[in-house]
């Protein structure tokens, strides 16, 4: 989110997502404001915030005075069934307090904590951060909050009253429960009172059970849910400069998007390089060089592509130059807004090395769309696991593969790869290969590609785990419609479900990319 500044009757508050540098200064603050909690059940671990953030960084907000941590709220979204308001557990609601059940598809905006520094009470820093959390309800759509609330002060009522009259009583005014109270001001309503919530001494391990409703909900259809996919098999061909490269390009992106509706579309990696074709002969470092020196044009032919037809433009790949003359093979998202994020791959293969020169990059990017959360392996990439994996932790639900390969066997060690990557991690795989020759431009003479999108492989979808499949080597456009939902249903009660059956407790999985270190696991600029 962009940091939002608010005016309180006592000065101004700052609500922004927080950092993974701000995890020491939250669970400092956490140990202030539940001294008694913490000494039943410890305050929050480093790992256990790196997860929120990791998993759901929208629903986790920090509230700022002065440049200081004053505030906390975390959130994830949860499933509740078809009985919203069961009772339920603390631990079991945020999975043991990882959130690893977060569940973008699900309709409930789940309230696991709000702490607001002691010697700040009374500023409207918890009102400003309940607003964080409304507003969030309301841009996601979903259909409400639910939340635990803490029975802060039923120890001392506890002989003389059950934890429903103790509630009761909060409700009518006769006893005052900062926790229930501010809650209720709040605009939440008492659904029930749940045993064995949290270990809490103060609460006798009680909670309410809290709801706030959406007034803005829209209840979507199954459609709501879809997403439609082409997959752009490109034939290289002699080019006669840019201008010829872009009508190509603008053909099938016009048609993609006029004739078939597509949302994503998906080029194959080296897209460009058929430009060399149209130059004098040159060696291959030359050539690749030469060709970086076109992506300022790139950027802006496809950028605009993108804007005419309001979608989501998976740019094949292309070199683009580092500041310390680096050559990265780089692929470039673009929005219906004509921005774009980047992408570099990061294992380079020995042909590239030898021919090209061209180095690996260190950061792996996630675009969140309106309809799906999506990520880019470039062709090797996805023959690495952990990549994949990365990416499905922080949300991807469609991982784009655009490779170029010159035989049956490239082709054969993406693409089968991709299909384990589909179905290890419970997403779909879109691929899309050139196809061809350019026996002018060196290390680019056949192609052999068939583009493809891969599945899980169980009963929501195709009996091979392929949702669909174009002819090998011709030119063609694969088109195809995803159905988001079924991934979760698959997630939740599949014949297998490898995302939630992974073994935590014996293979533990450290990302040491560039992004990770200065805090962005998210593209900056890619929430719609």
């Amino acid at each position: 989110m962009v940091p939002n500044d608010h005016d309180t009757d006592q000065g101004g508050v700052r609500v922004r997502n927080p950092r993974p540098d701000d995890i020491p200064a939250m669970i400092a603050l956490h140990r202030r404001c539940f001294p008694y909690m913490v000494a039943a059940d410890g305050a929050w671990e480093e790992q256990e915030l790196k997860s929120h953030l990791e998993v759901f960084e929208e629903g986790q907000f920090v509230a700022e005075v002065e440049g200081a941590i004053v505030g906390v709220a975390s959130s994830l979204i949860v499933n509740m069934g078809r009985d919203p308001l069961r009772k339920h557990t603390y631990y079991g609601i945020t999975d043991d307090g990882y959130f690893y059940n977060h569940d973008p598809q699900g309709d409930t905006l789940y309230g696991a904590e709000v702490y607001v520094d002691p010697d700040c009470r009374g500023r409207g820093i918890g009102k400003v951060l309940y607003e964080a959390r409304r507003d969030l309800c309301r841009r996601l759509n979903l259909r409400r909050i639910l939340a635990g609330g803490r029975l802060s002060n039923y120890a001392d009522h506890a002989e003389r009253l059950t934890p429903e009259e103790y509630v009761w009583q909060v409700q009518e005014g006769k006893i005052a429960d900062p926790v229930l109270g501010f809650q209720i001001s709040q605009g939440f309503a008492v659904r029930g009172v749940m045993p064995n919530y949290i270990r809490d001494p103060r609460s006798k391990d009680f909670a309410s059970l809290i709801e706030w409703l959406n007034p803005d909900y829209q209840a979507e259809d199954r459609d709501g849910v879809k997403v439609r996919v082409a997959c752009v098999q490109y034939q290289m061909r002699r080019l006669d400069g840019f201008e010829d490269f872009a009508n190509q390009v603008r053909y099938f992106v016009e048609t993609a998007g006029e004739d078939y509706g597509a949302e994503f579309v998906l080029f194959p990696e080296f897209l460009s390089v058929q430009l060399l074709s149209g130059l004098p002969p040159m060696g291959s470092r030359e050539g690749i060089r030469k060709l970086s020196e076109y992506t300022d044009r790139f950027v802006e032919l496809m950028s605009t592509l993108a804007r005419e037809q309001g979608l989501y433009l998976i740019a094949g790949s292309h070199p683009v130059a580092q500041a310390d003359g680096r050559l990265h093979n780089t692929a470039m998202v673009f929005k219906p807004d004509g921005t774009h994020a980047q992408q570099p791959k990061l294992h380079i293969t020995p042909s590239e090395k030898t021919w090209w020169g061209i180095s690996g990059g260190d950061s792996l990017v996630v675009v969140q769309t309106p309809k799906a959360r999506i990520g880019v392996l470039i062709c090797y990439d996805v023959e690495f696991p952990e990549a994949a994996r990365y990416l499905a932790d922080r949300g991807v639900e469609i991982l784009f593969v655009p490779y170029c390969t010159d035989n049956r066997q490239g082709y054969l060690r993406v693409t089968t790869c991709a299909a384990a990557r589909a179905i290890e991690n419970q997403i779909y795989v879109a691929t899309a290969g050139v196809v061809g020759n350019l026996p002018d431009v060196p290390a680019m003479d056949i192609h052999y590609g068939r583009a493809a999108v891969f599945t899980p492989s169980d009963f929501e979808f195709a009996r091979d785990g392929i949702q669909s499949q174009a002819d090998a080597n011709v030119e063609t456009m694969l088109v195809t419609d995803l159905d988001i939902s079924d991934l979760y249903r698959s997630r939740q009660s599949g014949a297998v479900t490898p995302m939630s059956d992974r073994r935590r407790d014996l293979f533990e999985f450290r990302p040491k990319l560039s992004n990770e270190m200065i805090g962005r696991g998210v593209e900056e600029g890619t929430v719609e």
